[in-house]
C-alpha cells in the first residue's frame, strides 16, 4: 500500500495507541485526535497528537482542512459495560452522536474509507457457539447497543453517500506490543488481565471474580482473548482491502478458543511465579455466560492469522510492560 495519512481517532488509547504505532512502523502517516479523557499523550511517541474531541465540529474542520487524509480510523468510546448499564445517556451521546458528528465531518470532506471499532457486545447473549457475523444482533446493555446503532448509521450512509468502511468486532482485546513500548493504562482499570497482574506486583491485594455461578465448566464466564498487536495487524489489513475496492464489510476480530476467568487467572500464575488471591463476587449485569468468536471470515478474506493471540503468550507480553 502507497503511504497513507491516517487519522486515528483515540490514538492516544489502548488499542488505538498501538495501532499508531503499528502503521508508523509500516512507514505510514498516522495522526491522532484525542481529548485525553482516558488517553495518554505520552503513548502518542512518533505522531503527531492533536487534543480535542470529535464532539468539536470546527475542530473536525479545521483538521481535515490541515491535509489530504487517507481514511479515518475509530477507537474512541467508552467501553465499560457496567458503567453503560448506570450511564446510558453518556455512551450514547459519546458513542454514537459524537461518531455521527465524525462521519459528517468525514462526508463534506469526501473522505471516503473508515475503520470502525467495534465489539462482541452487539450480539448479546449467544444463541450459537461459536459466534459468526451472521449471529443475529441483540445487545443487552447500551454499550452494545450504542456501538450496533453506529453499524446501522455507517450502512445508511453507505448506501446514500458510497462510505466505505470495515466493521471489526472485537471480543476481548488483551496483551501488549511485544517489543514492550505501550501497555494497558486505563484509569481506573477494568479489563481482567491487567487487575490480575496488579495483584502480582501487590498493587491490589485480590481480583474480585464476578460471578462463579455461571453455567460453565468452572462457574465462570468464558471469553475469546485477541492480541492487541493482531488487532493492529486485522486493522491494517481491512484497510489495504477497502484501497484494493473492496465494498463495505463486517469482521469479528477473535481467535476461537474460550478461556474462563479462573484459566486466566492460573496462567497469570504460572507466569509471574506470584500467588494471586481471588475474592467471588456477584455477577455483573450485563455480562453473557459465554463469548466466543467465529472469525473465519476475517481468515480467509484478510488473510489474517493471529500470530500472539495465545492466552500465555498475552499474558506474557502484559506482565513484561507491567514489570517496568
Amino acid at each position: 500500500m502507497p503511504t497513507k495519512n491516517i487519522l486515528v481517532v483515540g490514538g492516544a488509547g489502548y488499542i488505538g495507541s498501538h495501532m499508531t504505532a503499528w502503521l508508523t512502523d509500516l512507514g505510514h502517516t498516522p495522526v491522532v485526535l484525542d481529548d485525553l479523557s482516558t488517553g495518554h499523550r505520552d503513548a502518542v511517541s512518533d505522531a503527531e497528537c492533536i487534543e480535542g474531541s470529535i464532539a468539536d465540529a470546527d475542530l473536525l474542520d479545521r483538521v481535515f482542512k490541515s491535509r489530504p487524509f487517507d481514511a479515518v480510523m475509530h477507537f474512541a468510546s467508552f467501553i465499560q459495560v457496567g458503567e453503560s448499564v448506570k450511564f446510558p445517556e453518556k455512551y450514547y451521546q459519546n458513542n454514537v452522536v459524537n461518531t455521527l458528528n465524525l462521519l459528517t465531518a468525514m462526508l463534506k470532506h469526501k473522505i471516503n474509507q473508515f475503520i470502525f471499532s467495534s465489539t462482541a457486545a452487539v450480539y448479546g447473549e449467544p444463541h450459537t457457539l461459536p459466534i459468526d457475523e451472521n449471529h443475529p444482533i441483540q445487545p443487552i446493555n447500551p454499550y452494545g447497543h450504542s456501538k450496533s446503532m453506529v453499524e446501522q448509521i455507517l450502512a445508511d450512509l453507505m448506501r446514500a453517500h458510497g462510505l466505505q468502511y470495515a466493521v471489526l468486532r472485537y471480543f476481548n482485546a488483551a496483551g501488549a506490543d511485544p517489543a514492550g513500548r505501550l501497555s494497558e493504562r486505563h484509569e481506573p482499570e477494568t479489563h481482567l488481565i491487567p487487575l490480575i497482574l496488579q495483584v502480582a506486583l501487590g498493587q491490589r491485594d485480590a481480583i474480585t471474580v464476578y460471578g462463579n455461578d455461571y453455567a460453565t465448566p468452572d462457574g465462570t464466564c468464558i471469553r475469546d482473548y485477541v492480541h492487541v498487536t493482531d488487532l493492529c495487524d486485522a486493522h491494517f489489513k481491512a484497510l489495504s482491502l477497502l484501497e484494493q475496492g473492496q465494498k463495505s464489510c463486517i469482521y469479528n476480530l477473535g481467535t476461537g478458543q474460550g478461556h474462563s476467568v479462573n484459566e486466566v487467572i492460573e496462567a497469570a500464575r504460572e507466569i509471574t511465579g506470584c500467588a494471586i488471591s481471588v475474592r467471588y463476587g456477584t455477577r455483573r449485569e450485563g455480562d453473557p455466560a459465554v463469548l466466543v468468536a467465529d472469525a473465519r471470515r476475517a481468515m480467509q478474506d484478510l488473510h489474517w492469522v493471529p500470530r500472539y493471540s495465545d492466552l500465555k503468550t498475552i499474558i506474557q507480553h502484559a506482565w513484561n510492560t507491567y514489570k517496568k
